[in-house]
């Protein structure tokens, strides 16, 4: 391999999370940009990030969306053979001191992906921002803005669904499968004089649909909710989990799948909102409920990201 294919690169974003339960009024900074959040919003999070093994000691146990980002670049690396960045935009490693080491590094091209196959202004277009802002001059960039029809994406997830979906019809009468994304803020997505409506809820749409048809789902057999809507107040995208399964339940369902088709990891959004919170409602429902694994360390997912990475 050349000097110059050597210093061309992938870089992969990711949000970010805190490594240790101290760290979370900061972390939060970063996400609102410095809006005031209110102690017990801090205090709430913290209990979540605790129920999913978040200590407060460092040198514990890495949190998942770090440990499985990690991973994702790892095995990304090994299967490209070209060096393969992570940078975070509301925690270590920041975007910003990723590309000053990438700058250390003489690379001089680029191929970014985001770690939310869908395309958003509230995160691929933030994450945009913080890249370019660093980068300046320093080097060229390919910035993919969203990858979520990705063949191998969606057999990915069709690949984790099955599973869960032969346990469901296995064990419940009137059973569903319901796909779900992370909920943004209404504001953030609406059409206004400077900008058009944000495709992002479309696009998780379209990847449901794309894994439905998939696995032969019918239009009755799914349907899709936003998950985890913020506590800052304003109304944020739905239909919500919550609204959702009371409606499966009210129809005569009496078990369903959720999966997370926004997400390409385990986080507090999988491991607290569905396995935790969404359970606890289902049961207080008397409904069934499973989630499909999250890909993690999917072979599929792998592949993905390398035809996205290597697609002219």
């Amino acid at each position: 391999m050349s000097g110059e294919q050597k210093k061309r690169v992938v870089l992969l974003l990711a949000h970010g999370t805190p490594d240790v339960l101290g760290e979370m009024a900061a972390y939060l900074d970063k996400v609102t940009g410095g809006r005031a959040i209110p102690q017990h919003v801090v205090e709430e999070l913290q209990h979540r990030y605790a129920q999913i093994g978040l200590r407060d000691t460092p040198g514990a146990e890495t949190p998942p969306l770090t440990r499985w980002t990690m991973r994702q670049a790892e095995l990304l690396q090994k299967e490209l053979a070209m060096r393969v960045y992570v940078g975070m935009r509301n925690w270590k490693p920041f975007i910003a001191d990723t590309v000053e080491q990438m700058k250390r590094d003489g690379v001089t091209h680029a191929k970014v992906i985001c770690l939310a196959p869908q395309n958003s202004r509230t995160s691929t277009g933030l994450y945009k921002r913080a890249l370019m802002a660093a980068v300046g001059e320093a080097f060229t960039v390919d910035f993919v803005e969203g990858w979520s029809q990705q063949p191998r994406l969606i057999e990915a997830f069709a690949e984790r669904l099955l599973p869960a979906l032969k346990q469901l019809r296995a064990e419940a009468k009137k059973p569903a499968v319901l796909f779900t994304a992370h909920s943004v803020p209404l504001r953030t997505v609406q059409a206004s004089e400077d900008a058009p409506a944000d495709p992002y809820a479309d696009e998780a749409r379209k990847t449901a649909a794309l894994v439905a048809a998939s696995v032969c789902l019918t239009h009755a057999d799914w349907v899709f909710a936003f998950q985890s809507q913020g506590m800052s107040g304003g109304p944020w995208i739905g239909p919500t989990v919550e609204d959702t399964l009371r409606t499966l339940k009210a129809e005569g369902h009496d078990g369903v799948v959720i999966q997370p088709v926004g997400f390409v990891c385990d986080h507090v959004e999988v491991l607290y909102d569905i396995d935790i919170a969404f359970q606890e409602l289902a049961q207080k429902i008397e409904l069934k409920l499973w989630r499909a694994e999250s890909l993690n360390d999917s072979p599929l997912l792998i592949k993905a990201l390398a035809d996205v990475a290597t697609e002219e």
